[in-house]
């Protein structure tokens, strides 16, 4: 939202400086963006005049100018001044910039230069240069009675800063330079002047009528007809107001309707009454077209609410009027619309049809409902002022307010929500100055809510205006108490782990992501996701339609965006939320990761000892980190392949993936190698391996973890280490011999790990040598070649019977 300090000071009575206005303005809620002040930046920039302009001796190109800007008249001599612009000549009067000037539109600061052998004091300048416009053709040429001397920006108006503000999409009241002075009225920067529009009498009665199919696609229209208007140029004070904050003049009736959207955040249209046939019709589309006023042409479907004449559609509500009844230099009747639409309709069609309008930006907030029919006079006496003409009587169809609002307050929220003592006399003057009234001395008054503010539903709200005035920097620091007692953890168990598990991937040299929460209707469904109650009713874009049933779609998509700009070996993780449906209970807290091409955790990229490309035990490493983190027991975990795991996800690929479960019931999460018709879906290159672990699913530890760590117990004995190969059936896992191989001796043995998995020449083709190195820790006294050759017999006993498998030769 943009504006200028004069158009603010038309609603506010002030003689605070800018710095002053701006710091104000950011300390209750609408934050400063950007201030432009010509004036300030355009200072050193004077009016000058071209005494003489010779030819450069050197440049064909060029001319040597003699300049005054005003020193002449004191007696000095004038300027030299080389000079490229084909309209330099001698009488012409200019802008100058002295030795020593910052030049905007260059970047560069000016001194005195030799230019192919003649010296150069100065610039004379183009619009461009100084940022004024895109004309860089020529220097800027002034009238001759331009005085000579003066400074440029004082002479040409532009003293008159404009103020840039960001909105939060609460406050619809302030897309209106109005709205903005009562807040600052209301924080004391000066007295608020309220100009309420005046009633005009109809001369006679509106001769169309007007007809609403949906209210609540459009719960209030108002219309009236000027006739005998005479359009054109606008005055001069109206073209500066809409030029200062980037707006174009078009015509009278057009620069009408703009300045109301900005002044008063009441958005208008206008329609040229001889192109209207017929009486309007506020209605749903019907699959029709429309050229709109920016001459694009836009297909409209039911979901569109439109405006619509005998001939048809003449506007798309709220957004953008039609070409063909628009206003021009040969409109003598005109039609004033002042309407107000269905915020969500809005929006939905804006985004549809790809259309960013100023009155799309207020209309998707809301609008006042009560300033629909005084805003129509305001803009009918404008008209009439500008362009004369006859006014019609107003016909209003469906309502012309909004509902009453009273909020029960007891005053005492101020201090209970804000932690401040706000006197109520105090509360009173804030609340009265936004416009709210109070009725009641307390302990609880009843406030009611004015129209313009539709974000102000409860006590809270309240409570907000109050401190937003009174300042943010008046709540006080409280320190959290302390004592003997300790304090409770502020963090719940879910949070913990999702920290802890943020910096186990990230000391695993994975960068985090944050992606869309939304995915398109196909990653949805390859994914698990794409039921009905989780598609989107107002979708931000086409491709974001779902809510993600898991996160890896998002970081495979980040993935590939690194490797098509050329950073392939990328490993990627993200801790969110994913949605298996619309309960609460269906919604989880996910830690995911995928690794790509050469981002091995065994070392990314390519390195002096060769290169690794990633595979399934990436992301297995990946998963059991973010689990060892999150305080699940490490020892009871089980790795199922895809076959023996119920549900297992079909966007990863069957022989080159598993399942980390306790239990056949809950299953922790997934790892692997992505599926190639997964890759073919999101039409990313691999290698991919990924994983996906559900921290809620993650069982509670039995005991309170102490503050102290245990006592590192050392055994002072050697420990023996000894290994074991089985050949077992294809179909028996490792885990079950690591198992039985662990419960032999569990105090003695500290250690059971997989080194050698062989199938080939040498054993039968239903058959595969497992190997394992079993590690046996004495805490007493040193073993004897007896005893572990016991422990030994034992394991190979036990694994035999579990597993069928025997020792191998």
């Amino acid at each position: 939202m943009k504006f200028t300090l004069s158009w603010l000071k038309e609603y506010l009575d002030t003689h605070e400086p800018l710095e002053k206005i701006a710091d104000k303005l950011t300390m209750i809620g609408l934050e400063v963006e950007h201030i432009d002040d010509k004036a300030k930046a355009l200072a050193p920039f004077v009016i000058a005049k071209v005494i003489s302009a010779e030819q450069h001796p050197n440049a064909d190109r060029l001319r040597v100018c003699m300049v005054d800007y005003g020193q002449i008249a004191n007696g000095d001599k004038p300027l030299q001044v080389v000079c490229g612009a084909p309209n330099a000549r001698a009488g012409l009067v200019s802008v100058f910039s002295p030795p020593g000037t910052y030049i905007p539109g260059k970047n560069i600061t000016l001194s005195v230069g030799n230019i192919r052998g003649v010296e150069s004091h100065g610039m004379l300048c183009s619009a461009a240069e100084l940022e004024l416009s895109e004309d860089h053709d020529g220097i800027i040429e002034l009238p001759a009675d331009a005085p000579v001397g003066k400074a440029y920006a004082e002479w040409a108006g532009l003293g008159d800063p404009v103020i840039e503000i960001n909105l939060t999409p609460n406050r619809q009241d302030c897309t209106g330079v109005h709205g903005i002075a009562r807040d600052l009225a209301a924080a004391d920067m000066g007295k608020f002047k309220d100009q309420p529009p005046k009633q005009i009498k109809g001369e006679f009665p509106c001769p169309v009528k007007v007809t609403i199919e949906d209210e609540t696609l459009c719960p209030g229209f108002a219309l009236r007809l000027v006739r005998g208007v005479k359009n054109g140029p606008s005055p001069e004070w109206l073209q500066r107001r809409l030029t200062s904050i980037g707006l174009r003049p078009i015509n009278a009736l057009v620069d009408v309707t703009n300045f109301m959207t900005f002044d008063r955040a009441r958005p208008l249209h206008v329609f040229d009454a001889r192109k209207v046939k017929g009486n309007l019709t506020v209605r749903r589309a019907r699959n029709e077209t429309i050229i709109a006023l920016d001459g694009k042409t836009y297909a409209l479907d039911d979901s569109v609410c439109v405006i619509a004449d005998e001939h048809g559609v003449e506007s798309i509500a709220g957004i953008m009027g039609g070409e063909a009844s628009g206003c021009d230099e040969t409109t003598t009747d005109v039609l004033i619309e002042s309407a107000l639409w269905n915020e969500i309709n809005i929006a939905q069609t804006g985004r549809k049809l790809g259309i960013n309008s100023d009155a799309r930006y207020r209309f998707e907030r809301g609008v006042d409902p009560a300033f629909m029919v005084p805003g129509l006079e305001m803009a009918t006496r404008l008209v009439m002022d500008l362009c004369g003409g006859a006014p019609s009587e107003i016909t209003v169809a469906g309502r012309a307010h909004g509902d009453d609002r009273i909020i029960e307050f007891p005053l005492s929220e101020v201090k209970r929500l804000a932690g401040i003592e706000v006197p109520f006399p105090q509360v009173r003057t804030i609340l009265t100055h936004l416009g709210f009234m109070i009725a009641g001395t307390g302990p609880v008054v009843k406030v009611a809510v004015p129209s313009w503010r539709s974000d102000v539903h409860g006590k809270a709200d309240i409570v907000e205006e109050i401190v937003r005035i009174v300042g943010v920097d008046s709540v006080p620091l409280t320190p959290f108490e302390r004592g003997d007692a300790p304090r409770k953890p502020v963090l719940t168990q879910l949070q913990l782990r999702t920290r802890r598990a943020k910096r186990a991937l990230a000391a695993r040299g994975m960068l985090e992501a944050v992606t869309w929460s939304f995915v398109s209707k196909t990653q949805a469904d390859l994914f698990g996701g794409g039921q009905p109650d989780l598609v989107l009713a107002n979708p931000i874009a086409s491709d974001l339609s779902d809510m993600r049933p898991s996160l890896i779609a998002g970081l495979i998509a980040a993935a590939q965006a690194n490797a098509d700009r050329g950073l392939s070996d990328v490993a990627l993780f993200e801790v969110g939320q994913i949605f298996k449906g619309d309960k609460p209970e269906d919604q989880f807290i996910a830690a995911s990761g995928v690794r790509r091409a050469q981002a091995s955790s065994k070392g990314i990229g390519r390195q002096w000892s060769g290169s690794f490309t990633v595979d399934a035990l990436d992301a297995k490493a990946d998963a059991l980190a973010v689990l060892a983190a999150a305080g699940a027991p490490m020892q009871g975990l089980q790795i199922v392949s895809a076959k023996e795991s119920k549900n297992f996800p079909q966007w990863l690929h069957p022989g080159r993936s598993g399942a980390i479960q306790i239990g056949p019931q809950n299953v922790l999460g997934y790892f692997g190698e992505l599926h190639p018709r997964t890759l073919e879906t999101l039409k990313a290159d691999g290698p991919l391996v990924a994983f996906e672990v559900i921290l809620e699913r993650i069982p509670d530890a039995k005991a309170k973890p102490t503050r102290a760590k245990p006592l590192l117990e050392l055994s002072a004995f050697q420990p023996v280490s000894r290994d074991f190969a089985f050949i077992v059936d294809r179909g028996v896992k490792a885990s079950d011999i690591v198992r039985t191989a662990q419960a032999v001796d569990k105090k003695l043995i500290t250690g059971v790990t997989v080194f050698d998995v062989y199938e080939g020449k040498g054993i039968d083709d239903d058959k595969k040598s497992v190997g394992i190195a079993v590690t046996l820790q004495p805490r007493e006294k040193t073993l004897t070649d007896q005893e572990i050759d016991t422990v030994a017999a034992k394991i190979v006993a036990d694994v035999t019977k579990k597993t069928g498998g025997v020792l191998r030769g």
